[in-house]
């Protein structure tokens, strides 16, 4: 294990929570921070606007849920519908939104700028329905009252290599924007979904480093990012090293072909790396294999009794068939009786990737079977959706095409013929 952690009265708290630190411990002081940051400060607003909305949230909600997320208009589309918080999951950026342009499994294969920048993509689309609302409230027409920069939940897998690849990624995460970033302690080079085979954890101390990487980063840069601390211990088999005393009773002995050691995992595992992790992480997460409430609440107690105020967050996870675990109003339950045992952040990772693949197959086989029938019954649906705060529906207006007009306007002192919205069929047809 590391050195016993610095405390940590005179590192600054933000205004909004002067007990921001209290819970949490650092392996340096504020001098290697100073000495590390430069000497022009940077303001990261969106980060930081993200951070503070997204630790109110924590300290005031049961619980915040969120849905993963993997385009800026899914990130508008949940804000329009009522959710406060994004979650963007490494999974779906593997599986369709990667800067190589490849489909991948979640293993870690795209390249590493690639969450970060769907994370910057996010904000500019939350950043343009804040434009459109803000410009027709000055001009006095019917728009929405909606906070659109909400937090973003960033997914930063094992970290894409050691703790100086963390210290970098976790940087590019806040000048994208991200409110905060999780990390799990599996090898990096060897990363799995946390719902597939395979997975080769790293020793206790290690991820432990991992952690203070992704705090120093964050504080280097002066925004006080939350960080979740992820295990896949439940389920893992293997892990690289024996070095470590917190590891030791979980490990066989055994070795592999590739020289990784057996390892016994489950619930106790989880348990010690939890305990471990806790003094320097703002959220613990624990990967399961099954949405079971009776291990949630060992787990949450077992951190809790020693670390009381520690937050915990929970993986909803659509790998998960829920109807075989539970009938709807076990469902209609969980997510309250999750939130009563500390699990204050909770998220289905891949809930854009299924809601976009059936959607867009459903339509597709209805226009296959009936034409334009089939398309008019999506439209009708929008139509009916208005009621509830949809207005995709007017998909013009939606990306901004009168913000733009406006703009043009603007430039050429109100005399211009080539606005686009005035002579649109969305304006004749469309209200």
């Amino acid at each position: 294990m590391l050195d016993k952690p610095l405390k940590n009265e005179t590192f600054p708290a933000p205004d909004y929570a002067p007990d921001r630190w209290e819970n949490i411990a650092r392996t340096y002081g504020p001098a290697d921070v100073r000495r590390l940051a430069g000497s022009l400060p940077i303001r990261h607003s969106l980060a930081e606007n993200g951070a503070k909305k997204l630790w109110q949230l924590l300290q005031t909600e049961d619980f915040v849920p969120t849905l993963g997320t993997f385009t800026g208009n899914q990130a508008v589309q949940q804000v329009k519908a009522g959710l406060k918080a994004i979650y963007l999951s490494g999974w779906q950026v593997a599986a369709d939104a990667n800067s190589s342009g490849n489909m991948y499994p979640d293993q870690s294969l795209y390249p590493v700028d690639s969450v970060p920048g769907v994370v910057k993509r996010i904000n500019k689309a939350l950043q343009r329905a804040d434009q459109i609302q803000t410009m027709e409230k000055a001009d006095g027409t019917e728009t929405t009252d909606l906070d659109f920069f909400v937090p973003i939940i960033a997914d930063a897998e094992a970290g894409f290599g050691g703790a100086l690849n963390v210290f970098e990624l976790m940087k590019a995460m806040i000048e994208a924007g991200a409110a905060a970033v999780h990390f799990e302690d599996q090898l990096a080079s060897e990363k799995k979904c946390g719902h597939l085979g395979g997975k080769v954890l790293v020793p206790t101390s290690q991820f432990i480093r991992t952690l203070n990487a992704a705090r120093l980063a964050a504080d280097v840069m002066n925004v006080p990012a939350l960080i979740m601390a992820r295990t896949d211990a439940e389920a893992a088999r293997l892990i690289t090293s024996d070095i470590d005393e917190c590891d030791r009773p979980f490990v066989t002995g055994e070795r592999t072909a590739e020289g990784f050691y057996r390892l016994r995992g489950g619930i106790d595992c989880a348990i010690a790396r939890g305990l471990a992790y806790a003094p320097y992480a703002d959220l613990i997460w624990c990967e399961t294999s099954t949405p079971d409430l009776g291990e949630a609440r060992r787990f949450a107690e077992a951190i809790r009794t020693q670390f009381p105020e520690q937050m915990l967050a929970y993986n909803c996870s659509p790998s998960f068939n829920w109807a075989k675990h539970m009938d709807e109003a076990a469902m209609s339950r969980f997510q309250r009786e999750l939130g009563a045992m500390g699990y204050k952040y909770q998220f289905i990772t891949l809930a854009g990737f299924h809601n976009l693949s059936l959607t867009t197959f459903e339509l597709a086989r209805r226009y296959k079977a009936d034409g334009m029938a089939g398309y008019s019954q999506l439209q009708q649906a929008e139509f009916a959706a208005e009621a509830h705060g949809f207005s995709a529906v007017r998909h013009q207006r939606e990306v901004g095409t009168s913000y733009f007009d406006a703009v043009s306007l603007t430039v050429s002192d109100g005399q211009s013929a080539t606005t686009a919205m005035a002579d649109s069929t969305e304006a004749a047809q469309f209200h």
